[in-house]
């Protein structure tokens, strides 16, 4: 079997001991951010909207081991995309994201969504998979300080469109994070799905939040009425 590249380790046999941070440079959707007051008022009627997928959303998403009741859909018919949280999560504003959820009591435990505008048609068209998610992860979501590995990355196509799921860990000195990140290109867009958790829980919480990775779909967004 050929030796994985450096920046692809298979995954730890036992979690770490670092402490949780944030992921720096996530990308955002900072040109199409609202107001805090409207983004609430706006989530909580996507929520609301939501619960009429639900259970299409929990179906789909969530594995037979888990129960409905641990995941809540989140659908936003406006930007074009929808995903599960764990049901226990409230939302929260993070900076220059659409969309947002943490841990009542853990805040480090959240899923947030950002998007910005692309000439793009697919995911693929950004290169190979293995070099744009190496790219993206070193440059983009790791610090100068940070060093970065990445454990999987999964393709996968839904409705005919490709969606690249990948598994990373950031690390510098006293601590560590890890995360999974779902990248997607339609609507003239490029989202990004991140999900986190305290890298001491990750072996405990790992699988809950995969859920929530897979969960991302894009919807396709219908013209305005003139």
């Amino acid at each position: 079997m050929a030796a994985l590249p450096s920046w692809l380790s298979p995954l730890p046999t036992q979690p770490s001991k670092h402490a949780f941070s944030s992921c720096p440079g996530a990308i955002s959707s900072g040109d199409f951010s609202t107001t805090q007051k409207d983004c609430s008022i706006r989530r909580t009627m996507l929520v609301g909207l939501g619960a009429l997928s639900a259970n299409l959303l929990l179906a789909r998403f969530a594995p037979a081991k888990e129960a409905p009741n641990k995941y809540k859909p989140f659908v936003d018919f406006t930007d074009g995309y929808s995903y599960v949280y764990p049901s226990d999560w409230r939302d929260f504003d993070f900076r220059g994201h659409d969309s947002a959820f943490k841990d009542r009591i853990a805040a480090l435990q959240h899923v947030r969504v950002g998007f910005i505008p692309t000439t793009k048609t697919d995911i693929r068209d950004l290169g190979p998979m293995e070099e744009v998610i190496f790219d993206l992860v070193k440059n983009v979501y790791a610090a100068p300080t940070q060093k970065p590995t990445i454990f999987d990355m999964q393709e996968r196509t839904i409705d005919g469109k490709n969606y690249w799921t990948f598994e990373y860990e950031l690390e510098s000195s006293g601590f560590a994070r890890t995360a999974f990140a779902t990248i997607a290109i339609g609507n003239g867009r490029y989202y990004t799905l991140v999900v986190g958790a305290n890298q001491r829980r990750w072996s405990r919480l790992r699988d809950l939040l995969k859920v929530v990775a897979d969960s991302f779909k894009i919807l396709d967004i219908k013209p305005t009425a003139i």
